[in-house]
């Protein structure tokens, strides 16, 4: 049996074609090649057509299909990786209202410090286990307050998973762990939240119907079927977001166990059988992939808007041509610390660390008679390695403390540079894995369409491809506690 994965990102969309029995790829394909736009009509905005997601899929799809790896009518179930936190509006005809208001726009934070100080922060941590924050209710309130003739039409709320898996199967579900990740789920109570709900003015009936994560979702229609080369009635058996996502794709599914990505941006995702949450919610806690009420397993998640995405701009800016690996050579002939120069990768919108806050990129100590682009180059991968040492210091304070991070060897983790400053500034090691978003998503629909009997099986076959230990080079430390120092005068300015 073969297994479609589809990987609903930022920047573009991949799947990839699977074969349960070997559980390795037979082929993957994105489209597109470049990144696709983020809209920014406003400071702090993001937004991306939902549309464009389902025009790119197909896309994709017919472009993995065009490699002849296997035969499309083989394919026996699909599972959706997608962006979290983004909200999609339809009305009752299934027709998009708005565009998607994404994951690393900012201006809903004020919608969630109302719904904080209204519900009361100890009410929110213990049954949220968050603030509301700037998460997928509060952009709700923000369009009910802003665009009302807009919210008025809302048939149903959905996350960019759930819009894909609609447009496959023409069923709109969702499931705990998407509610929880937009702030909609009650873990006390195990149900949509009457304080989140009733606070907003939100209706119950624009909340889809809630299916278990591995379940089916659907069917695939004969006319998207016959549009895609694929037989009708293909179950879509899951959906998650791209984090949980990779915590899975990664066999992390056991408290304690540890998952990390650096692309776009970057997360510390830490699996835990309590309901934890951080008291000013700097990190948050959602429902993982294999939560249930009788189980209940939760993903601690650290966020980082401005990782890749900074690595990218300085390549594209300053890179004059040069290709990532070029840009590590050089960096690589400057000394641990660059030389003083400090880089803060904050240029992404509201960093949750920060409590929300807008800190903007910044370079400090830039001596124009001193620093190179190669001292750039190695600043900002060190700054960003520093970031996710920040980030990890917060997951301590509430009990996170891996021995081990996963990681897939790909994005920033492909630069020897960016693996070593962060092994080397959270004292972790670092275990890398031929990992891969849709890979796990087509992993995945094969969990929830039963053809493995666990998802132990489903990884029978899963490889370590190496292991990066800490030097514990005091040289990293130093530069992180001088990078760390510049960063509170900052905060506290």
């Amino acid at each position: 049996m073969l297994l479609l994965g589809i990987d609903v990102g930022t920047s573009s969309i991949k799947v990839s074609v699977v074969d349960a029995a070997t559980q390795k790829a037979l082929t993957s394909a994105q489209f597109p090649e470049t990144e696709s736009k983020i809209n920014s009509r406003q400071p702090g905005w993001a937004e991306q057509a939902p549309e464009m997601w389902w025009e790119h899929a197909q896309k994709a799809i017919l472009k993995a299909n065009a490699t002849g790896a296997y035969d499309p009518q083989d394919i026996g179930a699909i599972g959706i990786a997608y962006q979290m936190h983004g909200l999609v509006i339809v009305d009752q005809h299934q027709e998009v209202l708005r565009e998607s208001i994404i994951w690393c726009d900012s201006r809903a934070v004020p919608y969630g410090q109302q719904a904080l100080e209204h519900i009361g922060q100890e009410q929110s941590l213990t049954r949220l286990l968050n603030s509301p924050g700037n998460f997928t209710a509060a952009k709700l309130a923000w369009v009910k307050e802003n665009e009302p003739e807009t919210f008025n039409r809302i048939h149903k709320i959905m996350l960019p998973g759930d819009y894909l898996a609609m447009k496959l199967t023409g069923e709109i579900t969702t499931s705990v762990s998407a509610l929880s990740e937009g702030i909609f789920w009650d873990f006390q109570q195990d149900e949509v939240s009457k304080d989140v709900m009733g606070f907003f003015g939100f209706s119950q009936e624009i909340i889809p119907q809630v299916r278990p994560l591995f379940s089916s979702h659907g069917e695939v229609k004969p006319e998207v079927a016959a549009a895609l080369s694929l037989k009708a009635g293909i179950p879509v058996t899951y959906k998650a977001g791209d984090q949980p996502n990779n915590a899975l794709s990664l066999n992390v599914l056991n408290p304690g166990e540890v998952a990390a990505t650096a692309g776009t941006s970057g997360v510390i995702y830490g699996v835990s059988d309590q309901l934890v949450s951080d008291p000013q919610s700097r990190v948050n806690t959602f429902a993982h992939v294999n939560y249930s009420p009788a189980s209940k397993r939760v993903g601690v998640l650290m966020n980082i808007n401005g990782t890749g995405i900074m690595n990218s701009w300085v390549k594209e800016n300053l890179g004059h041509g040069l290709s990532y690996p070029q840009m590590n050579d050089e960096a690589l002939n400057t000394p641990i610390g660059s030389q003083g120069l400090r880089l803060f990768p904050f240029g992404n919108g509201a960093e949750r660390v920060f409590n929300n806050r807008i800190l903007g990129a910044q370079f400090h100590r830039l001596d124009l008679n001193l620093h190179s682009k190669a001292h750039v180059f190695r600043a900002v991968q060190e700054g960003i390695a520093f970031t996710f040492r920040y980030g990890l210091d917060i997951m301590r304070e509430n009990g996170m403390n891996p021995q081990v991070i996963r990681a897939g060897q790909a994005n920033l983790f492909l630069s020897p540079l960016f693996a070593e400053a962060f092994v080397n500034a959270t004292h972790v090691p670092v275990e890398l894995y031929q990992n891969d978003g849709s890979v796990g998503a087509a992993l995945g629909a094969g969990i929830g369409a039963q053809t493995f009997a666990s998802a132990q099986e489903a990884f029978s076959r899963f490889e370590r491809l190496k292991v990066i230990e800490p030097t514990q080079s005091p040289a990293y430390e130093e530069a992180f506690q001088d990078w760390k120092a510049l960063l509170e005068k900052q905060l506290n300015n």
